[in-house]
């Protein structure tokens, strides 16, 4: 039985508390309070990055005056620059006039790199005649080039002869082949290009990858949507072909890993014997495939060892789905639910991503004193606006999942203290109403929490980068354990905040009291908990791995052939992210009726007896099941027990 007694007269005859008497607890009003504060300022931040940003400068890069290429440039003109405020649509190149010194050397936007050598400044406006891409400064006219006498006459605004045949090469025209150039240049154009922070480089990414990656969402939204699917019909069958998929998908995604890895380290030693320079973005792609490659080593290994210790405990799941599968059946809008948080999820992940965008190039325009052309330097305020913004990325996500959550739980708890679950018309729609009504406090509140902790986690892991280099060990040593305990802390108010939307949900009551009621109630029905969440929760979460194992291969195979691309693995890491994402929400219904129906359950023991004047709400079936998996469990215990006590015998 549950350990903990309680009054039950907030309940009705059906054993749900009746929205009239539900109250709102202050906490939880001014944590809705302080959410709705907090977003705010993040509409503030978006309008600020907004109309001191522009996307498309990481994505083509800027001239000499401040122009972003392939963009008009007319209402963002630089005051006192020369050449500034161009409608520069359709020139989406950067081209440098003196290719040996790019950092220094004047920049234009050109519709397309010369295909050719250029040796003097004939062939220069023969090709600006011919391809209709002029490659002096803006203020040279067509008529200029038909006159090459004036022409040459104008040394400054044309490009040094002779110009070599350029590709481009992140929307930069750069010579080509790279080994055919001197040293002295060759290290030059590789240290222009390296010099591009870091960041930038995978926002560009992020920019230019856009279109796959929302394709690559709707992937991942698909295979979640199977996979739920296939555990609601075949719930016999899936839990062993999970299991057989995971192994083998693990194992052929680390050996896939390295493959690219081992592919991407060739071709960079094949370059670095014939002496081309290298890139810091191809070094860093190189080092990015080598830890995802160890990652995924340590990962499939430790997974193997778990699959290996509960394989005894497996065949209780089949039942158990069973079980939550007959309350999706009486509710199939269940199954609906996360589609709903999935476009939620989804339009709030492209907002975010926009707005850091425009975030980044949030920049102040100045001039550089030696060369007299436009830079740009970050804003003042940008570093404080960064942190805001990645603290909404985590507390809208854990707001939004939790909604999710508690809309569940509640129509849980109505089917459960239903007896005639015939009557039960549309519980999705009367929980939602719940929420939006009476519990957006409670929701805002445990998603703060878990951010709480949270952003502190991400800083240390942030510190802890910084301090790789450090001769420090004891420092590191340190960072590690509170990164360690954070995260441990995290997961446990995780799992007490999911079985606290349960109790708010049936009870009515805030979140600080049905949290406290959940503590209790999981603490005192401890080997309950274990022998029935142990084994489904690490099945589910061998579902959300196969999801975003399926997504990240297809999203390596598309995007790998990419030449656009700085780190290509960014994109694909973030899509992983956004599929664990979205197969959570799916199967986090599974989860979250497993976790509903267990604390209903201790609800209902702790309220009837069984007698005729009070009987229980829980079927046969579900009694039957807790009772044998409970025995199940302490004959596993037992006997992993005496196991241990026959050598001391001996």
């Amino acid at each position: 039985m549950c350990g903990s007694c309680h009054d039950h007269d907030y309940r009705d005859e059906k054993g749900v508390l009746s929205s009239p008497t539900r109250k709102r607890g202050c906490t939880d009003m001014l944590a809705l309070f302080v959410f709705f504060l907090f977003w705010a300022g993040m509409i503030f931040i978006a309008a600020f990055s907004i109309t001191k940003g522009d996307a498309f400068r990481l994505a083509y890069g800027y001239d000499s005056y401040g122009n972003t290429c392939d963009e008009d440039n007319r209402d963002k003109a630089i005051p006192h620059v020369e050449y500034s405020g161009l409608n520069l649509k359709g020139k989406s190149y950067v081209f440098f006039m003196d290719v040996k010194n790019p950092k220094e050397s004047m920049r234009i936007c050109v519709n397309k790199c010369p295909h050719e050598d250029l040796d003097d400044l004939r062939q220069v406006a023969h090709f600006s005649k011919t391809t209709g891409s002029h490659l002096c400064r803006y203020d040279v006219t067509k008529d200029d080039y038909e006159n090459l006498e004036r022409l040459q006459s104008l040394h400054g605004p044309c490009p040094m002869t002779p110009v070599k045949k350029s590709v481009p090469l992140l929307n930069r025209c750069v010579p080509s082949p790279l080994s055919t150039l001197p040293q002295e240049v060759l290290g030059n154009i590789i240290n222009f290009l390296n010099s591009s922070d870091t960041f930038h480089k995978v926002l560009s990414d992020l920019y230019n990858t856009w279109k796959e990656m929302i394709v690559l969402c709707f992937v991942a939204f698909f295979f979640a949507l199977i996979m739920a699917l296939l555990i609601r019909f075949f719930a016999s069958v899936i839990v062993w072909l999970i299991l057989v998929v995971v192994i083998i998908a693990s194992l052929a995604g680390t050996a896939f890993l390295w493959w690219t890895y081992a592919s991407v380290k060739n071709k960079l030693d094949s370059d670095f014997k014939l002496k081309i320079p290298l890139l810091d973005v191809e070094i860093s792609s190189e080092n990015t495939f080598l830890t995802f490659s160890i990652i995924a080593s340590v990962l499939t290994v430790i997974l193997l060892l778990v699959i290996l210790v509960m394989r005894k405990r497996i065949s209780l799941v089949v039942t158990l789905f069973h079980e939550a599968g007959k309350c999706i059946s009486s509710m199939p809008c269940l199954l609906a639910q996360p589609i709903w948080t999935f476009f939620i999820l989804l339009i709030f992940f492209v907002y975010w991503v926009i707005v850091l965008i425009y975030l980044a190039t949030a920049e102040k325009a100045s001039i550089n004193k030696s060369t007299k052309f436009v830079e740009y330097i970050e804003h003042e305020n940008v570093s404080y606006f960064w942190w805001y913004h990645a603290i909404g990325l985590v507390w809208t996500g854990e707001f939004i999942i939790a909604c999710q959550q508690l809309v569940i739980s509640g129509a849980v708890a109505t089917w459960y203290f239903t007896r005639d679950k015939e009557s039960i018309k549309c519980a999705i729609c009367v929980s939602i109403g719940r929420l939006v009504i009476y519990h957006l406090g409670s929701v805002a509140l445990g998603s703060l929490v878990i951010t709480l902790i949270k952003m502190p986690r991400m800083i240390l892991m942030y510190l802890n980068k910084k301090l790789k280099t450090s001769e420090n060990s004891c420092a590191q040593f340190c960072m590690k354990c509170c990164i360690c305990c954070l995260w441990c802390v995290e997961k446990c108010l995780k799992y007490l905040n999911a079985n606290a939307y349960t109790l708010v949900a049936i009870s009515g009551k805030n979140f600080c009291k049905s949290a406290k009621r959940a503590f209790i109630i999981l603490v005192s029905n401890s080997l309950r908990v274990a022998a029935i969440n142990s084994i489904g929760d690490f099945m589910l979460l061998l579902g959300k791995l196969g999801v975003m194992g399926a997504t990240a291969a297809v999203g390596i195979m598309w995007l790998k052939s990419r030449t656009d691309l700085h780190f290509f693995a960014i994109p694909v890491l973030l899509v992983c992210v956004f599929a664990y994402f979205v197969a959570h929400s799916f199967l986090t219904v599974y989860e979250m009726v497993i976790d509903a129906l267990l604390l209903c359950f201790c609800e209902d023991c702790d309220m009837n007896d069984g007698s005729p004047e009070r009987p229980f709400f829980a079927s046969k079936d579900l009694m039957v099941y807790i009772q044998d998996s409970s025995k199940a469990l302490n004959e596993l215990t037992k006997r992993k027990g005496s196991d241990e006590m026959e050598p001391a015998e001996v």
